[in-house]
């Protein structure tokens, strides 16, 4: 058997010049405006842009480094390994908020995974015009799987792994030209029309512009050419006429606006867009009801810096804790202004410990961290006390300010931003570079903002891991820390808050040893996922603890609970099941208020729900009788009690998913109770994310 080599890239190209040659014939086949190429970071866990076709690379800011959990489409797409389709600009509102905040401009799109034979590679993104049918037709998305499936060979056949490039490759479309007709009849031709003709690339600079046009805008060719409109005429540097210019290159339809050119000339420009660039047509005109309307003033800050503002603001609203803050910042902040380090320090007593770090070793953390305010050491309390941000471009800059600040990190500029919301300071953000750095006007106007977005983010994050770490105590201090050793009886565990809020609720469980050869299994759920919860579930445990251990029945263990909570009065429902073993006769007695029924499996490939007759839940009632339900317990039987977090997720049927559970349980390998427990929680969890707490306790019975 004669076995075919392995294709290489073709005309042997290096893969990084193969892929951006595929991305081009994929951009072109399937009527794409435009396209990118996303690689994952395996390390870092990221998404990395790293080729990009028929769109300017200073769009592509905000979407050039990504986590691979960011919800944005081609994160879904490779997680969920499907094509993930957006037809209309609503849609990608509704679907991804965050996203179309940075992006609010007509389009389609589609996102597709990269996934090879033996790996995942990344994703794929085609955006089309606006006048694309919000629907894909099958032929269509035909066309894109199978790009994306050629695509994906080229990179399974490559020798080498392709490079991820601090910035992507910008893979120019091809655009079809007519080469017989010279340039200058071409010329000649605009130069005598009344209306001025100019063209932009699609990076928004100058590339042509005719003499009616050069009149028109009082700006001689040879000045302009280039150069970008709105940097080059003052009259022109207004945010609102770029953003046309924006709209224009992102959803691939004609666009219009009028502008006033000093003193008293309007002039009106209709911008036609396509892969290769813009064509301009100038007219000059009255000034219209809607451009009298829509005059502003010049912005300072460059469209570029802004929508990065935007994008930043939409991500630090998704940080949770402290660590996701400084996740995010390492991952986008830093790249966005061409920092290599970041310090994150939180105000407490009067110094500023450090929460996070990125690009500093341990050793420098340590002597940075809690450094007092008032010495004068470092800027950050001068900048705290002022909440004025401090620029240092060199060591000598700092040196000069601030000649006592410690020189350990080789760091060569900073920029350290006061934290502060209020009045009252949070902390201090300190970003730093390897190299000398000069901080433009346009880099302080954006990064004077950033710090009250961040300040607010911080004091969230800070007050979120404060929260989480008493409750954490709490929770661990009200459950069992360890359970006892039965003979006869192996044991199994698990309790998963539920996965939002400050992770605290009220599941709870517990195994008591009664004498020799009995114990009482307990587990139980209180509504809520809040610190009351936590805290009733404690009062609930020790009761049912007391009344077991002095020698109550089942039935009546559950009686003296639910008339202690009675007289409690909580506003929270309270689910309860007790269940009496007996290992010696191998008999179960059990009794539940309000609880979901244990499942039983008596032996491989049998299980069932055992069905008793339950009460109300605790409290509801003070004079409510809980009937007893008594069983065998088969030597080699497991027992599983769990908490209705268990088996209610959104959209599904709970007996459904009571049933699916039961046939997992009857022929799982159960050897192992401890892997047999993790394997009940992913087959009712299997992509994670539970919306409620959950608990399992799993019991088996010894062989004689």
């Amino acid at each position: 058997m004669r076995l075919r080599a392995r294709p290489r890239p073709r005309g042997g190209l290096s893969v990084d010049d193969a892929l951006g040659v595929a991305l081009a014939d994929m951009v072109r086949g399937t009527g794409a405006a435009m396209g990118g190429v996303y690689l994952i970071d395996e390390p870092a866990a990221l998404l990395r842009l790293v080729a990009v076709c028929g769109l300017p690379l200073g769009f592509t800011a905000p979407w050039q480094r990504m986590p691979l959990s960011a919800p944005v489409p081609v994160a879904d797409a490779i997680e969920e390994d499907r094509l993930v389709w957006i037809g209309s600009q609503d849609e990608m509102a509704r679907r991804y908020p965050r996203a179309a905040t940075v992006l609010p401009y007509p389009f389609a799109l589609a996102a597709a995974p990269l996934r090879g034979v033996r790996r995942r590679w990344g994703g794929v993104v085609l955006m089309w015009p606006a006048d694309h049918a919000p629907r894909a037709a099958t032929r269509e998305r035909h066309h894109i799987s199978a790009s994306v499936r050629r695509l994906a060979r080229l990179l399974d056949d490559s020798p080498v792994p392709p490079a991820l490039p601090d910035r992507p490759r910008i893979i120019p479309a091809d655009s079809r030209r007519h080469p017989a007709q010279t340039a200058l009849a071409a010329v000649d031709y605009l130069d005598r029309l009344p209306e001025g003709a100019l063209a932009l690339d699609l990076e928004g600079r100058v590339t042509f512009m005719s003499t009616t046009a050069a009149r028109l805008l009082g700006r001689d060719a040879d000045r302009m050419l280039g150069t970008r409109p709105w940097q080059s005429l003052p009259w022109l540097d207004d945010l609102r006429y770029e953003e046309r210019y924006r709209l224009a290159v992102i959803s691939r339809a004609p666009v219009s606006f009028s502008a006033q050119r000093p003193p008293d000339q309007w002039l009106t420009f209709h911008l036609h867009p396509d892969a290769s660039g813009i064509s301009v047509r100038i007219t000059p005109g009255e000034e219209t009801a809607a451009a009298a309307s829509g005059r502003v003033e010049p912005a300072p800050t460059a469209p570029g810096r802004l929508y990065q503002l935007v994008h930043l603001a939409a991500a630090l609203t998704e940080t949770v804790t402290t660590q996701d803050l400084v996740a995010l910042m390492a991952d986008q902040v830093l790249p966005a202004f061409g920092a290599q380090g970041l310090v994150l320090s939180i105000a407490e007593a009067g110094r500023l410990r450090i929460a996070g770090q990125h690009g500093y070793p341990a050793d420098v953390v340590e002597h940075l961290d809690a450094l007092p305010l008032g010495t004068g050491l470092t800027p950050a309390g001068q900048v705290l006390a002022s909440g004025v941000p401090a620029f240092f471009g060199s060591p000598a800059e700092l040196a000069h300010s601030y000649p006592r600040a410690p020189r350990l990190s080789g760091k060569q500029a900073w920029a350290f931003l006061p934290l502060v919301i209020s009045g009252r300071p949070v902390g201090c953000c300190v970003l730093s570079y390897e190299q000398p750095h000069t901080f433009t006007a346009d880099e302080r106007a954006v990064l004077t903002p950033l710090a009250g977005l961040l300040a607010q983010a911080l004091d969230r994050a800070h007050l979120y891991d404060t929260q989480h770490h008493l409750v954490h105590q709490l929770q661990q201090a009200l459950l069992p820390r360890s359970l006892p050793t039965v003979p006869g009886l192996d044991i199994a565990v698990r309790y998963l808050p539920a996965g939002h809020g400050i992770d605290v609720g009220g599941d709870f469980y517990d195994l008591l040893r009664l004498d020799d050869t009995c114990v009482a299994a307990v587990i139980g759920d209180v509504e809520g996922h809040s610190m009351a919860a936590a805290a009733l579930m404690g009062q609930v445990r020790t009761a049912i603890h007391a009344h077991a251990t002095a020698g109550a029945a089942p039935d009546q263990v559950i009686a003296r609970t639910n008339r202690l909570l009675t007289d409690l009065a909580p506003d929270l429902l309270v689910t309860c099941l007790y269940v009496h073993l007996d290992l010696a006769r191998r008999e179960l007695t059990l009794a539940g208020a309000g609880h979901v029924p244990p499942l039983l499996r008596p032996a491989p490939g049998l299980a069932h729900p055992l069905h008793l007759d339950p009460g109300p839940p605790l409290g509801v009632d003070a004079c409510a009788r809980y009937p007893v339900t008594r069983g065998a317990l088969p030597a080699g039987a497991v027992l599983a009690l769990y908490t209705d977090g268990l088996v209610e997720r959104p959209g599904t049927d709970v007996g459904g998913a009571t049933a699916a559970l039961t046939e997992h349980l009857a022929h799982a390998d159960a050897d192992d109770l401890e892997h047999l427990v993790d394997s009940l929680v992913h087959q009712a969890w299997p992509a994670g994310g539970h919306t409620d707490d959950l608990a399992v306790l799993l019991l088996r019975a010894g062989h004689p």
